[in-house]
């Protein structure tokens, strides 16, 4: 297992984190995602620690709150070191029909931290990240909050989840214009059959020194390779079966898929592994977020640490996968061409 620094921060953070979306199993959505109750929760948490794994990401909203309740009896129960660990959650989407059961008021956030401090049986949270964007709450309010517990000590670093360059860019400026904690984490979906990161937020990553937080690394199950074709529904069970998310081009997913089966072949590991692997291989990445129903399926995840891509395997798969031309990329590469070069030899 190796350890990435979080952003521009001293905090290490491994390379894999462990999410806890199958935990709980509450009705709706949830159920299709996992139903993991406290044993199984507990076997898994300690494997994952066992295995190097210092971050674990987990969210109110996780059936919920069921997540955050079976994680912190873990944690309790299992006695692990509290210092040695980094425990994420986030707050933002709805925990209740009343007017202000979500999004991201200062009166929201407060009271979010607070139950999640009590789900979780901690006194802190390591990082603590909006789950989205909230259209409504000005972000001077939100990050004014969350300065302040910060500031409490209650939170320790603060990330955002799921929003678009521009918005990522407005609360760094907000930030820096008031004095306040900055995000120095970015949490997205990234896979290498959805790299549309790249055309924004990935410059705007490197260029600002924010940490990469990859959720759903395997397109929810469709890159592990047990999908034979985009009509397959797959074993039984399979969460795309009954919940089709995350949004996907199936046709360039597969296309990745069958260009990774000869290096999964070559190695005798899974597809899964070789998708993992490829994420890994990025520099801008921090850690990769990776939740399982069943302890098979987190040893697989988990051995993909040890998969190393050769350099000709890392250039065919980025080809495989680009992404299609688009504006106005295509434009500020084409006349950023003159400046890539010196224009005198020495």
């Amino acid at each position: 297992m190796r350890y990435h620094l979080l952003g521009q921060t001293g905090l290490y953070v491994s390379e894999l984190c462990l999410g806890t979306m199958t935990y709980g199993g509450a009705k709706g959505i949830w159920e299709n995602i996992g139903n993991l109750q406290q044993d199984a929760v507990n076997e898994q948490v300690k494997f994952a620690v066992d295995a190097g794994i210092n971050f674990i990401d987990t969210a109110n909203v996780y059936s919920l709150g069921k997540s955050e309740l079976l994680l912190g009896q873990a944690l309790k129960t299992l006695g692990l070191p509290r210092e040695q660990l980094i425990v994420a959650t986030k707050s933002t989407g709805s925990m209740d029909e009343t007017p202000n059961g979500r999004g991201q008021s200062r009166h929201h956030i407060f009271n979010a931290v607070d139950a999640s401090l009590k789900r979780l049986q901690l006194d802190h949270i390591d990082l603590y990240q909006i789950h989205g964007f909230d259209p409504l709450t000005p972000f001077e309010e939100s990050l004014s909050a969350l300065n302040d517990l910060v500031r409490s000590g209650k939170v320790r670093y603060l990330g955002l989840c799921n929003l678009a360059a521009w918005q990522i860019m407005k609360s760094l400026g907000v930030s820096e214009r008031l004095g306040l904690a900055k995000f120095v984490s970015v949490q997205a979906y990234y896979t290498i059959a959805g790299r549309d990161l790249e055309r924004d937020i990935v410059p705007l990553l490197e260029d600002q020194k924010l940490g990469l937080m990859v959720w759903s690394p395997l397109a929810g199950g469709l890159l592990s390779g047990k999908y034979k074709d985009r009509e397959d529904k797959g074993p039984t069970g399979a969460r795309r079966s009954s919940f089709d998310f995350p949004v996907v081009d199936k046709a360039r997913a597969f296309k990745c898929v069958d260009a990774m089966r000869a290096p999964a072949q070559q190695r005798q590991v899974s597809v899964a592994q070789i998708a993992l692997a490829w994420l890994l291989s990025k520099a801008f990445v921090s850690s990769v977020i990776i939740g399982a129903k069943t302890m098979d399926q987190l040893r697989d995840n988990i051995a993909a640490t040890r998969v190393q891509l050769t350099t000709e395997e890392i250039k065919m798969l980025d080809e495989v996968s680009q992404l299609p031309p688009e504006y106005p990329g295509w434009m500020l590469a084409l006349q950023g061409q003159y400046r890539a070069k010196p224009p005198f030899k020495e």
